[in-house]
Formats: structure tokens, C-alpha cells, sequence
């Protein structure tokens, strides 16, 4: 029906008039308009763009590869009892939720499978947050099942989207290229892991027949030079084989990751740190201020303060664990190649005398990697370049042997 057969059905509704009624103005068809607009059925699978039976609907999604618990709570209300889905079922049940409510929200724990769910529900006008996974037994009842923990994650993101930013650890999801760059880095650190596994099973089978083998038994030099019962040569024949497939895979692998790399880099950093240390971080805008870069590097230290006694111990290690490995290796390296810098001027002296320990030396290395990443963040931002501070930039001549002691294998990136 068109507005002008509605008003025209108006007309005839109406007791008639000795005179003829005048045409209706554009105004009065505008407002017609409008009303047969508003009364017309939804087409199927279109949403309803009308007002929203509620104003929030909170989703707790307990991940798992073939089906997700889910537990909702609509607007202050308890939460329901969680349902069980396939992942295709919830993804043609999530959009439903869209239409009963003004605003939609749910959360899962990070794991195994990536952000693709955290970008499935975005897509769908969903707001997702990815947590931190966690132990949501609070109450010790040694009870640990799919429904509680969709129930806990729902409670929780209610307490969170109240304001309450301590009840739920929101992690940060990378976009589709940042998350493949990661994974290309983070195999290649599997393959170096795999070869130092690989390593230690061949000297154990060597030392299981009274045989101790040192170093890099697999290279060819050392391989020709083994002098061991047939039994230790036919176990460590098969391991050899496997350790050099590696190395050769690591080769190129790390060549890659060093040709991404730019060339103007502070001197003892690296291109493999530089490329690990981007890969991991994604983007340095994600941080405000320098205790947020320290907090995510896990170099905070533990404190344990009650009235007057307060006490701060080792870092508690709350964070990136492969950033923390990335930035301490490059604080070894930075400690002989960049001594104007100046964490490093400051340790120098106690580093360099005779005195000071290996234990004191590894919490050296320690604060310079904190300084280093809080500088490097304030470089990548851009508030303030290398050079400002004291980072050198061209090559310089390698230190003395005796200068610093650096650990073996990590001049071999510079």
C-alpha cells in the first residue's frame, strides 16, 4: 500500500463532507510514509533495527575445539543456566543475541586457538573480550567444570563492564598479519627448542652406556672423531639426522626473520631480537606509560608489604616470558658494545670488578633489560630517539675478550 492509497482510505472512512477535501499535503504523506515504514514485516534474516527488548546481555564462552558452554546474563539478572553449542551453532546463535539487546558483550580465555573466535564475534557488531586464563575456583571446592567456568567468565565481565577492571585481565588481540608474524617466530623457536631436546637424548643414550658426549656431538668434525660402542652409534645415527634437518630448517627460518629487520639498529641489539621483540609486542601504542611496558615484561618486583614492614624481592616474572628472554640476551650484548648508555654506564663498575658474582651479574643484566625496553618503547613511539639516548648506532670494533664476559653463543647475532 502506498501513501496514497492509505490516505485514500482514510478518505473513505471518514463521514463524507458537503465540499471535496483538499489534497493532502506533502507533510501529512511524509508522516504516512513513516507509519507503513515502521508497521511492515522484517524481511527474513534481517534484524530488527526497532528498540531492543533489553539493554545488555552478557556472554561467558568456556573454548573448546568441538563445542563452547556458554553462560548468559541478561541486563542485572542472574545468569541462566550455560548451554551447550558446536561452533557453528554458536555462531548462528550469537547473532540472535543482537536483536535482544541494545548492546552485547562476551569474553573467553586466551588458549590454543587463537584470536579467529575474538574476530568471528567483532564481525558480527559482538564486543569480545579475550582474557587471561585463570584458575576460577575461588572458593577452593576442588569443582573445576565446563558450566562454572562459562558461569565465572559471565559473572566476571559483568563486574568488569561495571567498572571493576580488576575482575577480568583483558588481553589484547592482535590483528590477523600481527598474529602470523608471531607464529613464524614463535615455530622457529619450537625448532630450537626440539633441536636442544633432541641434543639431550643423544647424550643420554651415550651416558646410559658409560659414554659422555660435550657440545655439538652431531657436527660433522666431532661425529668422525667419536670413538663409541656400535650400540651408542646406532642410537645417535637417527638423532643426527633429525638435529641437522633442524638446523637446516633454523637457517632459513632465521635468515628470514633478519631480512625483515631494518639495518639502522643500536649496536649489540640485533636484527633477530629487533624482529622477536617486534613480533611479540605488535604494537607499542598499546602502552601509556613506562609501568605498563615493565608490568607486560613481567620486570616488576615482588612486594610484600603489610603496615610498616614493606618487602620487594626478585622480578615476579608476570608477563611475556619470551620478551623477558629477548630483552635480557640483549642487555648481555648491550653491557660490551654500547658503555655510554646509560644503564649501562651506571653498572659498569660493579660488572667489571673482580668481585662481583655471576648471581649479581644475571640481576645487572636484569635492570638494564628493564631500563631498555621502558627506552626502547619510547623510541618506537617516538618521543625521543636512540641517539638521545646514548645508544650508538654505527658499527663500532668488538671488545677485548677480557673486557666483559658474555655468554658463549650470544655474540654470535651481532
Amino acid at each position: 500500500m502506498t501513501a496514497g492509497e492509505f490516505l485514500a482510505e482514510l478518505a473513505r472512512q471518514r463521514p463524507a463532507k458537503p465540499s471535496a477535501s483538499p489534497a493532502p499535503d506533502p507533510a501529512t504523506k511524509a508522516c504516512a510514509e513513516t507509519i507503513l515504514t515502521a508497521a511492515a514485516p522484517t524481511p527474513a534474516g534481517v534484524a530488527s533495527r526497532g528498540p531492543r527488548a533489553h539493554r545488555q546481555i552478557k556472554l561467558g564462552v568456556d573454548v573448546h575445539l568441538d563445542r563452547y558452554v556458554v553462560g548468559r546474563q541478561i541486563d542485572g539478572g542472574a545468569p541462566q543456566p550455560p548451554q551447550r553449542f558446536s561452533p557453528a551453532e554458536f555462531l548462528k546463535w550469537a547473532p540472535k543475541q543482537t536483536a535482544l539487546a541494545e548492546q552485547v558483550s562476551s569474553c573467553y580465555e586466551s588458549g590454543p586457538f587463537g584470536c579467529r573466535l575474538h574476530r568471528q564475534l567483532t564481525a558480527l557488531g559482538i564486543t569480545n573480550y579475550v582474557g587471561r586464563p585463570r584458575d576460577w575456583d575461588e572458593d577452593g571446592k576442588k569443582v573445576k567444570t565446563d558450566q562454572r567456568a562459562a558461569k565465572a567468565l559471565g559473572l566476571n565481565l559483568d563486574r568488569y563492564l561495571t567498572g571493576n577492571r580488576e575482575a577480568f585481565c583483558v588481553v589484547r588481540g592482535p590483528s590477523e598479519a600481527q598474529e602470523q608474524a608471531r607464529s613464524r617466530s614463535l615455530q622457529r623457536e619450537q625448532l630450537q627448542q626440539e633441536k636442544q631436546r633432541l641434543a639431550a637424548q643423544g647424550r643420554r643414550e651415550a651416558l646410559y652406556y658409560g659414554a659422555h658426549l660435550e657440545g655439538e656431538w652431531w657436527a660433522p668434525a666431532r661425529w668422525k672423531e667419536l670413538a663409541l660402542p656400535p650400540i651408542v652409534m646406532e642410537l645417535l645415527a637417527p638423532l643426527r639426522r633429525l638435529i641437522q634437518a633442524i638446523e637446516q630448517e633454523l637457517k632459513a627460518q632465521t635468515q628470514a626473520l633478519q631480512a625483515a629487520a631494518p639495518q639502522d639498529l643500536p649496536v649489540g641489539l640485533g636484527q633477530l631480537t629487533y624482529e622477536i621483540l617486534e613480533r611479540e609486542i605488535c604494537d607499542w601504542d598499546r602502552f601509556k606509560n613506562r609501568r605498563q611496558v615493565a608490568s607486560y615484561t613481567g620486570r616488576c618486583p615482588r612486594e610484600d608489604a603489610s603496615a610498616q614492614r614493606r618487602f620487594q624481592g626478585s622480578i615476579n616474572q608476570h608477563g611475556n616470558g619470551r620478551v623477558r628472554t629477548v630483552l635480557v640476551e640483549a642487555a648481555w650484548r648491550l653491557i660490551p658494545f654500547q658503555p655510554t648508555y646509560t644503564p649501562v654506564a651506571k653498572w659498569l663498575p660493579v660488572w667489571g670488578n673482580s668481585k662481583t658474582t655471576k648471581r649479581k651479574r644475571k640481576q645487572i643484566a636484569v635492570a638494564i633489560g628493564r631500563q631498555f625496553s621502558v627506552a626502547w618503547w619510547r623510541v618506537r613511539t617516538q618521543r625521543c630517539t636512540a641517539q638521545d639516548l646514548g645508544l650508538k648506532l654505527t658499527p663500532i670494533a668488538a671488545p677485548k675478550p677480557g673486557a666483559a664476559k658474555v655468554r658463549k653463543g650470544e655474540m654470535n647475532e651481532k
